[in-house]
């Protein structure tokens, strides 16, 4: 997720890309893209819930056999078999499970990108009501004059308000950026 240093950024990125090009283009031979993307929404899922799974795949300390055999058990208790299934234990035993999660991000732009629809990442303070992400979610199709399909995040730092990313553009009506900007203009007025 956190990607440090300039080089790290477009090596990972490109690395993600590659493998999620390669299982997209299967997916669809097999017209199985949306139980694909499915599967591999369930196990991102599993690594945002886990800080154990974060460590296993980010942790170069383990082993591949190590890798290989915790992520075997926990697809098989998750019910996660077919393309997802095999592409995870592949990434596994290529030991490339750190790039994993921006291989499922770049995955779903790619099935986005072939449904016309766009994405948005939307970070609030807390969790948003159903109707609060409606409204969110029609203003951004209003925006982007196509479907929007919208990846929340929870940031209690941002005290309340929103940040929106949309493809190149970002918005960001946060009370923590506002705050700032007033410290910024009371240390000037000094």
């Amino acid at each position: 997720m956190a990607q440090s240093g300039s080089q790290e950024g477009p090596l990972l990125s490109g690395v993600a890309l590659r493998y999620a090009s390669a299982l997209f283009e299967l997916a669809h031979e097999a017209k199985s893209v949306d139980a694909v993307a499915g599967d591999l929404g369930r196990f991102d899922d599993l690594i945002q819930g886990s800080t154990d799974l974060q460590r296993l795949i980010r942790n170069p300390i383990f082993t591949a056999e190590e890798q290989s055999a915790a992520i075997n058990a926990l697809l098989d208790k998750a019910g996660i078999s077919g393309l997802a299934g095999n592409f995870i234990r592949l990434v596994a035993s290529k030991r490339r499970l750190f790039a994993l999660p921006d291989m499922i991000r770049a995955y779903r732009d790619l099935v986005s990108d072939a449904k016309g629809i766009v994405r948005a990442q939307v970070v609030l303070a807390e969790q948003p009501s159903d109707q609060i992400l409606n409204e969110i979610k029609a203003a951004l199709r209003d925006v982007a004059k196509a479907d929007v399909a919208i990846d929340v995040k929870i940031d209690p730092s941002l005290i309340g308000g929103l940040i929106v990313k949309m493809g190149s553009r970002m918005v960001d009506a946060s009370v923590r950026t506002k705050l700032n900007s007033i410290r910024l203009a009371m240390k000037e007025v000094r």
